[in-house]
C-alpha cells in the first residue's frame, strides 16, 4: 500500500512542478516581449556602413499574394542588398513573375536562378546553392516565399548582427486577413509559438526557424557551407546548432516576420504543425515526450489533479481558474507581438483560442502515429537526430 502511495505522490509532485515551471515560461515570455518586440529602429547613420546582405528567395509555385510579397524586397530601406531568386524548375510561373519585377525595378541588384544543385535530399538547399555560392555579400538572408517584409526590417534585423552574432531570426508570426483560418493562424503564432520562441531566445535554447534568418557567410562556411545540411529537412534547426556550437550568439530581433500565404486553410495549416511535431520528434525525441505538458488543457488537468492530492484543493475551480488565466495572459501576448489590438473581436479571439487548444494534443498524437512527412509533392522519413531519407525520389539534378 505503501509504495503506491508515495507513486501517487511522486506523480502528484511531478505535475505541479510542471505546472510551476510552465507558468514560469509564461510570465518570462510575455515580460520579455515588452521589451523584445517592436522596439523603435535605429536610423541615424552608423559609424561605420552597414555590411552588404544577398537575399535567398527559393520558390515554388505562385499563389495570389506572391506578388506583393516579392515586390516589398524591391523595397527595403537598406543601403546594401541583392536579391538571388532560385527556382527549381525553369518552367514555373514564378520565374515570369519575378522577371515582371525585375523590369519593375531595373535599379536593383537582383538575378534569377534556375534548376538548382542536387546537395542532399532537402529540396530547399538544393534550389538554393547555386544563388549561395554567387552571393558576393557577407551576410546572407534566407527569406520564404510568403514572407513579408517592412521597410525597415531588413535593418533591423543588420542592427541586431553585433561583431559576436552569427545569426540573426524573425519569430514567426502572421500578416492580417479574413477568416476563421487567418485568425487560428494568428492566434498561434501570436500566443503558443511565441511564448516559447521568446522564452527559448532568452534562455538562448535553439529555437531558430528559418523562414526569415540572417546569417553570417562567414559562419557557415565554418560549417561547410549551405550544402552541409542539405541531408537535413529542418536544416533551420541544424544550421543554428552548429554556428552557436561554433562560439557565435543568436539573436532574435525585435519585428516578427509576417507569413502571407495567399491560400490560408485551418486544414493547411494543421497539416503544417503536423510536419513541425515530426521533425520535433526525430530531432529531440526525450524533449517531444514532455510536450503535452507544456499546453494548456493537459497541464492544467494534470496540476488540478495534483492539488487535490497534495493540498486537498478542489479539482475543478484549480482547473477553471488555470485556463481562464491561462486565456488572458496569451490575449495580453497576442497584443504585444501584434503591437496592439488583433484585427478581429474578443469572441473570435476565444473561439480561435479554443480551436488551437483543443487541437494541440490531437497535432502532437497524429505526428507520434504516423513519422512520415509530406512536403509538397514528395514524401521523406526521419532517422533519430533529423537526417532525411526521401521515398520515391524524384530524378532531378
Amino acid at each position: 500500500m505503501m509504495p503506491m502511495v508515495y507513486t501517487v505522490y511522486g506523480f502528484a509532485i511531478f505535475f505541479m512542478l510542471a505546472f510551476l515551471f510552465i507558468w514560469t515560461i509564461h510570465i518570462v515570455a510575455l515580460s520579455y516581449s515588452k521589451w523584445k518586440l517592436h522596439r523603435t529602429v535605429d536610423r541615424s547613420p552608423p559609424e561605420q556602413p552597414y555590411s552588404g546582405v544577398s537575399i535567398l528567395k527559393p520558390l515554388t509555385g505562385v499563389d495570389p499574394n506572391l506578388f506583393s510579397n516579392l515586390e516589398t524586397f524591391f523595397t527595403l530601406d537598406y543601403p546594401l542588398y541583392e536579391l538571388l531568386f532560385c527556382v527549381e524548375d525553369e518552367h514555373d510561373p514564378a520565374v515570369m513573375l519575378v522577371h515582371s519585377l525585375m523590369q519593375k525595378y531595373p535599379n536593383i541588384d537582383a538575378r534569377l536562378f534556375t534548376g538548382g544543385v542536387r546537395v542532399g535530399v532537402n529540396p530547399k538547399i538544393n534550389n538554393m546553392q547555386p544563388a549561395f555560392l554567387a552571393g558576393k555579400y557577407p551576410l546572407v538572408l534566407v527569406s520564404d516565399a510568403g514572407i513579408r517584409m517592412r521597410e525597415d526590417t531588413l535593418l533591423d534585423m543588420v542592427q541586431h548582427m553585433k561583431d559576436d552574432t552569427g545569426i540573426v531570426h524573425q519569430m514567426p508570426f502572421a500578416c492580417d486577413a479574413e477568416g476563421f483560418a487567418a485568425v487560428y493562424e494568428k492566434v498561434f503564432f501570436g500566443t503558443a509559438q511565441a511564448r516559447m520562441y521568446l522564452a527559448a531566445d532568452f534562455l538562448r535554447i535553439n529555437c531558430h526557424v528559418g523562414m526569415s534568418s540572417l546569417v553570417r557567410r562567414c559562419a557557415l562556411e565554418e560549417c561547410g557551407g549551405l550544402a552541409t545540411f542539405g541531408e537535413y529537412l529542418a536544416e533551420d534547426f541544424f544550421i543554428a546548432k552548429e554556428v552557436t556550437s561554433r562560439g557565435w550568439k543568436m539573436r532574435v530581433c525585435s519585428l516578427p516576420a509576417l507569413q502571407n500565404s495567399g491560400t490560408r486553410s485551418v486544414g493547411q495549416l494543421q497539416a503544417r504543425l503536423t510536419r513541425w511535431a515530426r521533425l520535433r520528434i526525430a530531432m529531440v525525441p526525450t524533449t517531444t515526450l514532455m510536450e503535452p505538458l507544456s499546453e494548456c488543457l493537459p497541464l492544467g488537468a494534470g496540476a488540478a489533479w495534483a492539488s487535490g492530492q497534495l493540498f486537498g484543493a478542489e479539482p475543478l475551480p484549480f482547473f477553471l481558474v488555470h485556463i481562464l488565466l491561462w486565456f488572458l495572459s496569451d490575449w495580453l501576448m497576442l497584443r504585444t507581438v501584434q503591437n496592439g489590438s488583433p484585427p478581429f473581436t474578443k469572441v473570435q479571439f476565444l473561439v480561435g483560442w479554443i480551436w488551437s487548444e483543443c487541437c494541440a494534443p490531437f497535432i502532437l498524437f497524429a505526428a507520434f502515429l504516423n513519422p512520415e512527412i509530406s512536403w509538397r509533392t514528395r514524401s521523406y522519413r526521419l532517422d533519430w537526430g533529423g537526417k532525411a531519407h526521401e521515398l520515391k525520389p524524384k530524378l532531378k539534378f
